[in-house]
């Protein structure tokens, strides 16, 4: 049995409709992408320092930094460089306030995922982690905050980047933990990110990381 119809000269898909609806998303570092709707995830505060912004996803350059990048659905050129924390610091806890928790209509953090936003200068050895105000998100209802705990041992610039080099390391020398990506395909356009590019938007972070540290 087919899966398509002809009708008054127009192609029906009889399973379209189980099929996620995507749409394309323009963007400055990876060019045009296409997104499920599903994975677009809503930030009803925004974020420190871009509370205007209130749609973003995940998108994952598929190289070996595992470093990803929150991007914009309504701004291409702003995308935040984020990684979850527990790849370089394994024993990072975060308690939420049952205020903060129902603000996520979750009961506890295990259908949630946390990730920290990276500030990665020139010098990428001096590349650190936002441990204070993590990005919480429920997974569930793709709803995300980012959120300023009141653990004062927390640090708003923890340097990471030994910590992640020796994680990747062993990851990438482990077959069993070892991904497969397949090539991009040039209709997908999604780059590997270089260095260089990871650049952007620390200025502004940098601004975030003060606002932080003043609550």
């Amino acid at each position: 049995m087919t899966d398509r119809i002809v009708y008054i000269g127009r192609v029906y898909d009889l399973f379209a409709q189980r099929r996620p609806a995507r749409v394309k998303i323009k963007t400055t570092r990876f060019g045009e992408l296409e997104v499920d709707k599903k994975d677009i995830i809503e930030f009803t505060e925004g974020l420190l320092g871009f509370e205007n912004l209130k749609k973003f996803f995940v998108v994952d350059p598929g190289d070996q930094t595992l470093i990803l990048w929150l991007q914009s659905t309504d701004d291409a050129a702003t995308a935040f460089p984020i990684i979850e924390p527990k790849i370089f610091q394994p024993n990072y806890m975060i308690k939420l306030l049952p205020l903060e928790l129902n603000s996520l209509n979750l009961e506890n953090l295990n259908n949630a995922s946390v990730y920290t936003i990276l500030t990665i200068p020139q010098n990428v050895t001096e590349m650190s982690a936002n441990l204070k105000a993590p990005i919480i998100i429920n997974n569930k209802s793709k709803t995300a905050r980012q959120i300023v705990l009141q653990d004062s041992k927390l640090e708003v610039r923890f340097k990471m980047y030994m910590d992640l080099k020796k994680y990747i390391v062993n990851f990438a020398s482990d077959d069993s933990k070892r991904t497969n990506v397949a090539q991009a395909s040039k209709e997908n356009s999604i780059a590997v990110v270089s260095t260089n590019s990871i650049q952007a938007n620390n200025e502004q972070q940098n601004k975030n990381n003060k606002v932080a540290e003043a609550e």
